[in-house]
């Protein structure tokens, strides 16, 4: 699948930092001298497609946010066996839980297409916890988001048949950290076979039915959702 090239230095300033933070859940409450102390210890990592963010059992140093482009989270079987665990897209984090339990990374992250990552490190975030103890509240939000998502996928998994699984996935990919929603979708059917543990021919015979019920549209860099209500029965109707 061709991927976009992302320019590069989208953010160059300790004031667009700020003002990245400012629009971010996780700390768009805090007040200004805090979101000032926030942006002047964060730094932006940029990385090339296909670049290695960090390996599993790398020891933790820090969170991300995806400033632009998107991030791959997988992990591999003794045999090379390849799972693709999420894509994470603008706005998203990650690392967050290395805050809390020091424990080595436990996937790898790539870069899929150019991106660019704002980076905040264990060090300056844990001094500022200390001081700033509502800070913990967003944290766990967003740790609580990610344990229901790891419930619903577990359910649907177990319960669902593959059209249901796939409508699900699809669902939770097209909404963002913020709840906001995106109709475009980009990833390959291979990204969604190594998800969903399903072959790519399986997954390419539902999606050529959807798209023939006009459901979605597929194209060269991935897929557009055209009928959420649709997709949506498709989770109970499978």
């Amino acid at each position: 699948m061709a991927l976009p090239t992302v320019k590069f230095l989208t953010i160059t300033t300790p004031k667009d930092i700020y003002r990245y933070l400012q629009q971010n859940s996780l700390f768009s409450d805090l007040p200004e001298d805090a979101l000032r102390e926030v942006a002047g210890f964060c730094r932006v990592r940029r990385f090339r497609d296909r670049q290695l963010i960090h390996a599993r059992g790398d020891a933790p140093d820090g969170m991300f946010s995806v400033i632009s482009g998107s991030v791959r989270a997988t992990t591999s079987s003794d045999e090379g066996r390849e799972a693709l665990l999420a894509i994470m897209e603008t706005g998203a984090w990650f690392g967050e839980s290395s805050l809390f339990d020091g424990l080595p990374r436990a996937y790898d992250a790539y870069a899929q297409g150019d991106c660019e990552l704002l980076f905040v490190p264990r060090t300056g975030i844990e001094g500022l916890l200390d001081r700033r103890p509502q800070i913990y509240r967003n944290i766990v939000r967003l740790l609580c988001q990610r344990i229901r998502l790891s419930l619903v996928l577990l359910e649907t998994n177990a319960l669902l048949p593959l059209e249901g699984r796939l409508a699900n996935r699809l669902l939770i990919l097209a909404q963002a950290e913020d709840h906001s929603i995106s109709a475009e979708l980009r990833l390959s059917q291979e990204d969604l076979s190594q998800m969903l543990g399903m072959t790519r021919q399986s997954i390419s015979r539902v999606l050529k039915l959807w798209e023939s019920e006009g459901i979605i549209e597929r194209h060269y860099r991935g897929l557009r959702i055209l009928d959420f209500p649709a997709l949506r029965r498709k989770t109970t109707d499978s």
